[in-house]
This record gives C-alpha cells, sequence and structure tokens, in this order.
C-alpha cells in the first residue's frame, strides 16, 4: 500500500488531528524525484499522513483504494507512477506493464489514461530516437519531464478555472456542492472548490452548502475538511436533503466537478450527480460543471458509453468499516452516473465557458489553440 509517513501536511502522528486548526496550505500530492508522497484521502479528516509510493503497483494500488482520488489528481499521480517504474527498470517492456498497472486502477476518470498514455508515447518517441548506450537516460528523462509538465499544466488549469468560474458565479453567493474538488482532487486549488476559493477572496461569498456524497462521505469527509482550512463558512447536508434545499431557494447555483465529458457533453460524475441536476432544473438554479480539458473525452461519443465503475458492496454495506445492515444485505454501489448534457448550465474548463454545452460547442473548445 505504500510506507505511510509523516510529512508536511503532519499533524499528530498518533492521529488526533486537531480539526480546530488554522488554515494552511494542503499538498495532496509531491514528488521528489524518486518517491512519491501522497496524502491519503482514506484517514482525513481525522489524520494527516502521506504515503512514500515507489512503483507503478504502489500508484495503481493507491488510486484504486482512493487513498489519491479526483479525476485530475489521479492522472497526474499515474504519470509519475510510470516514471518511478521506470527508475525501477528502464525498459520498452517496464513501461509497457507500468502503463497497463495504472490504466487498469480505474475505469470512469478519463485523465488517468490521459495522462499515463501521454507519458507513454513522449518515453516511446526518446527511447526511438535515443543512442543505444542511451536508451535508459532517455526513456527515464522522458518521462519525468513529461509528468512534470502535466502536473504544472494542471496547476494552471486550476487558476483559470478558478477565474472563469467566479466571473460567472459573481452573483451566486450561496453555493451547494457535492463530492470533493479542491486541492484533493486536483493539483492547485482543484476545480470547482476552486471556484468557491476565488469567490471567497473576492468577497463574493456567503455560504456553501455541502452534500455528505455517500457511500464514502467525500464531501462530509474531505470537502468540509478543505473549506474549513480555507476558512469559509459552510454547512454539511444529507444527500438527500439537496433537493428540497434548492427548492427552497437555499442556493443560487450548484457548482461541482466531473469526471469524464463525453464529446457530446453529457458528464459523469460522483453518483448523486443526476439527482441534482434534475432538482436543479426544476428550482430554475444554474447547474455548473468545473474541469480541466484533460476531462473531456472526444473519443466517447455519449455518456451512455461510459464505463461506470461499480465498487465493492460493503462499502455501501457499513459506515467507516461498521456492518450498517444484517448480514447477505445485496447492495450495488455505482460510484459514477451520467447528466445529460441538456441539464448542465455550463462547463467551466481553463479554456473557456462553454455554454450551450453539446458537440458542436465542445468541438470548437477543443479546436481552439490553447
Amino acid at each position: 500500500m505504500g510506507t505511510p509517513v509523516f510529512g508536511p501536511n503532519s499533524v499528530e502522528p498518533d492521529g488526533a488531528g486537531n480539526p480546530g486548526a488554522a488554515p494552511s496550505a494542503l499538498t495532496a500530492l509531491r514528488f521528489d524525484g524518486e518517491t512519491l508522497f501522497a496524502l491519503d484521502q482514506t484517514v482525513l479528516p481525522w489524520q494527516e499522513r502521506e504515503l512514500a509510493l515507489r512503483d507503478a503497483t504502489e500508484v495503481a494500488a493507491a488510486i484504486k483504494r482512493l487513498s489519491i482520488r479526483g479525476a485530475p489528481l489521479i492522472g497526474v499521480a499515474a504519470a509519475y507512477g510510470v516514471v518511478l517504474e521506470l527508475a525501477r527498470e528502464s525498459t520498452h517492456g517496464a513501461l509497457e506493464r507500468a502503463v497497463a498497472t495504472l490504466i487498469a486502477a480505474r475505469p470512469t476518470a478519463v485523465n488517468l489514461a490521459w495522462a499515463v498514455q501521454r507519458v507513454h508515447a513522449a518515453a516511446s518517441a526518446a527511447e526511438a530516437g535515443a543512442a543505444p548506450h542511451a536508451t535508459a537516460d532517455a526513456l527515464v528523462g522522458a518521462a519525468m519531464n513529461e509528468a512534470r509538465a502535466i502536473h504544472a499544466e494542471e496547476e494552471a488549469a486550476s487558476d483559470a478555472m478558478a477565474a472563469l468560474g467566479a466571473d460567472l458565479l459573481s452573483g451566486a453567493r450561496r453555493l451547494l456542492t457535492h463530492c470533493n474538488t479542491g486541492a484533493l482532487a486536483a493539483p492547485g486549488r482543484g476545480t470547482a472548490l476552486a471556484v468557491v476559493a476565488e469567490l471567497a477572496v473576492r468577497g463574493r461569498l456567503d455560504h456553501v452548502l455541502v452534500t455528505e456524497s455517500r457511500p464514502l462521505l467525500q464531501g462530509a469527509r474531505l470537502t468540509s475538511y478543505e473549506l474549513h482550512r480555507l476558512g469559509i463558512e459552510h454547512t454539511l447536508l444529507v444527500d438527500s436533503a439537496a433537493a428540497g434545499m434548492l427548492a427552497r431557494g437555499e442556493a443560487g447555483a450548484v457548482i461541482l466537478g466531473c469526471d469524464r465529458v463525453a464529446a457530446n457533453g453529457d458528464v459523469a460524475n460522483k453518483v448523486g450527480t443526476y439527482a441534482l441536476a434534475l432538482a436543479a432544473r426544476a428550482a430554475g438554479v444554474p447547474f455548473v460543471v468545473v474541469g480541466p480539458t484533460s476531462t473531456i473525452d472526444p473519443d466517447c461519443p455519449t455518456g451512455q458509453d461510459i464505463e461506470i465503475e461499480e465498487r465493492d458492496g460493503d462499502e455501501v454495506r457499513c459506515v467507516a468499516g461498521h456492518p450498517m445492515v444484517v448480514p447477505h444485505t445485496r447492495a450495488r454501489n455505482p460510484a459514477f452516473d451520467v447528466t445529460p448534457a441538456e441539464l448542465i448550465t455550463a462547463l467551466v474548463t481553463e479554456r473557456a465557458v462553454v455554454s450551450p454545452l453539446n458537440r458542436a460547442s465542445l468541438a470548437a473548445l477543443l479546436a481552439a489553440r490553447p
């Protein structure tokens, strides 16, 4: 699973973290050239500890069990996972094994495969052009440069999305958000929570409503944790309360992230997103999705073509590892659902705000020069 260590984010090593501490910078992922350090999101908010990951198998395992999560962040982590594997064995075979291992970790978020394939292409090109005695160095060097470039691009995308989204939602003083879309989900300040943070900095935000985001409570555990660190006023809701709150006018907009955007604009995101989109439409509330262009999959025709990850039913049957149902209760656990493009008011990317969201507008966005 990787070695637990206590790094820049650390609180008490015994797990007695201080949730009342002053907000501080949050680093979900860092790479020192030899080891990938990842803040273990499965133990948040009770404990801040990092995992030291040293090969592609350890990175893939951390992604699969959600120690590393969030579409853009798992893409960056997987890119570094290829680098780690090549540093151990600088061969074409190791490159191919690393790519296969990492892509299989989680199927729905397109960022993972996109990032791994970029590193694969860069390493393969370097391998083809290198002198025989320089092949190993060329493979590792090219993979490292590409992974660092992806990381930097996603951080820049976060800043751009924050600004564009804050411009779009400058009149919505109260927001509702689902799952976790901050620095724990994407490099920089995140995606949707980056917009929230920017609105707060501009003095254009009064309050955030946060869904608990069952079954693993990413909203309760992670979004509330991030908003606390940022000093942003927020209130936690059970998922089933959100529709009623929107109907009563408790939020001026819904803002959340995405794990894959199909070519026609359909969006796969944390399960429960589709229900929120329907509730927002019924309440006449803008429904805004925030995600970098790396999350758009032009090769996926519609949302019906997106593979929806089904996770272990014990995540539904249990809370914090404790069974909540009688033995042998059957459970379904789709991790995502698909929201049709027509229910989405706008997609905020680092390049532009896309509205209306459809095949033509997405194609134009991707065709425009970055």
